[in-house]
């Protein structure tokens, strides 16, 4: 064989075997895009399906409960006058705490409504308790020990939101983003109700 001859077909391979890279790579690109569009139309979706849900969690029973739309939070409007230094639930009067009882059934009636919506949502249930002003040295951990009462106060009385729903307790104490102007009227609790965004389908 010629050198010629050699060069000729070291050419004409060359430029198959760029051909065929060229090919691979395009249709790589290909499949690569249309990868990558699927995965944000189906992020995009679940984007929706949230917004769609959080609006659902603001049709809560207005008896029981007052949307605040700046902070995004449920503010439970039951009036809990507890003394200072006390957490208890059973030291409330009894229309107090029936009031309670109502307004957690009122939250469980939501969540089996948008679970039927909803298949297989999961959701976070934040219960956040306040305390007023009033020189008590523990009110941050009064706080959260409200909160952790009222939860066990619903437990008692067969208030339960289901299996795929996880129960927070926290506790703001005196502090905190939202807070009435009268300073008695922060000894309550607030609502927070979160759909899991990995959870949605």
């Amino acid at each position: 064989m010629t050198k010629q001859k050699k060069e000729s077909y070291f050419w004409t391979s060359y430029s198959d075997l760029m051909t065929s890279m060229f090919f691979v790579m395009l249709v790589l690109f290909v499949l690569t895009t249309a990868l990558i569009r699927k995965k944000m139309v189906v992020t995009q979706n679940q984007i929706d399906k949230i917004r769609e849900i959080q609006n659902a969690f603001n049709n809560i029973d207005t008896t029981y409960f007052q949307y605040n739309t700046i902070y995004k939070k449920h503010i439970l409007k039951t009036k809990v006058n507890f003394m200072t230094g006390v957490s208890d639930i059973y030291t409330l009067d009894l229309d107090t705490r029936i009031e309670l009882i109502n307004a957690g059934k009122s939250i469980r009636k939501l969540l089996n409504r948008i679970s039927i919506d909803y298949p297989g949502i999961q959701y976070l249930l934040i219960i956040e308790g306040q305390a007023s002003k009033d020189n008590y040295y523990r009110n941050n951990e009064l706080s959260y020990e409200r909160a952790l009462s009222l939860k066990d106060f619903w437990d008692r009385n067969g208030v339960y939101f289901g299996d795929n729903c996880e129960v927070i307790i926290s506790g703001s104490g005196t502090g905190g983003s939202l807070r009435d102007s009268i300073e008695k009227n922060n000894q309550r609790f607030l609502i927070h109700i979160i759909a899991k965004p990995g959870m949605i389908q």
